[in-house]
């Protein structure tokens, strides 16, 4: 993949890609590819997912993290991604924005898990000074003791990935896919789905939130937009993602363990 090491004013360059409704497992694939075959840095904005899907960490087990039976009779894709992190059920309602930065560029931030999440608040704190109570609560983006976005990483030798999926609005329906997960954050207080998080949309407009996060992004980085075709079909090289759609059958043996 072409590279380019243009910057300004003594900051390293970020390539802005603002997208909308692309569906999420061509998302991780575009991003796995610019984590591994790219030297730039980037950030990558969503806005929405194109239909619901359910979005696993690595190590993510269904049998533990998803109803299975509702999921398989309503047809809900359910994709086990790169990174870590928690299980997350998206749709149109949720904002994608997601950091690949070099670690020479971000030199101040050790590529370790805690020291990047506590950059990425530092950043974010801009985003939503003077509108909530914004805060980093373990690994949880909160407004005062309630969820809104939920973060993942993946770390190689050279390079990191940061990303949110923002919960602007969701459908209370969406939540029932869900089971309580047994490693959940202690500030959750055992509280459901639907008592623990809360939508964006009460105190920011997208269209907002997306300017402010590349404001914010403009005073770390030089920031330059790059069209979302131009990434997508420079990703097309010879690299194989590890995200994927689980199957029907894979999830029926999940079921078949949590009976």
């Amino acid at each position: 993949m072409a590279t380019r090491h243009v910057a300004q004013a003594g900051r390293p360059l970020m390539n802005i890609v603002r997208m909308k409704g692309v569906p999420i497992l061509q998302q991780l694939e575009i991003e796995e590819c610019l984590l591994r075959t790219s030297s730039d840095n980037w950030c990558i904005i969503n806005d929405g997912a194109d239909k619901p899907n359910i979005v696993m960490g690595i190590s993510g087990k269904p049998a533990e993290l998803v109803e299975i039976k509702p999921v398989l009779e309503d047809n809900i894709p359910v994709i086990r991604r790169f990174t870590g992190g928690g299980t997350v059920i998206v749709d149109h309602g949720t904002i994608f924005v997601s950091f690949i930065c070099n670690k020479d560029d971000v030199a101040d931030v050790q590529p370790y898990p805690r020291p990047i999440m506590s950059w990425s608040s530092l950043l974010y704190s801009q985003v939503f000074e003077g509108i909530a109570d914004f805060r980093l609560r373990e690994n949880d983006y909160v407004f005062g003791l309630r969820k809104f976005g939920g973060n993942a990483q993946s770390i190689t030798k050279n390079r990191w990935i940061h990303h949110t999926s923002f919960l602007w609005d969701y459908e209370t329906r969406n939540m029932s896919y869900l089971k309580l997960p047994k490693r959940a954050p202690e500030y959750r207080l055992a509280r459901d789905h639907l008592d623990f998080v809360c939508p964006m949309k009460d105190y920011i407009s997208r269209s907002d939130f997306i300017s402010r996060t590349i404001v914010a992004a403009g005073r770390l980085f030089s920031v330059e937009s790059t069209e979302f075709e131009a990434v997508k079909s420079s990703s097309n090289v010879n690299f194989t993602p590890t995200s994927r759609l689980l199957t029907n059958q894979e999830l029926e043996a999940a079921s078949m363990i949590a009976t």
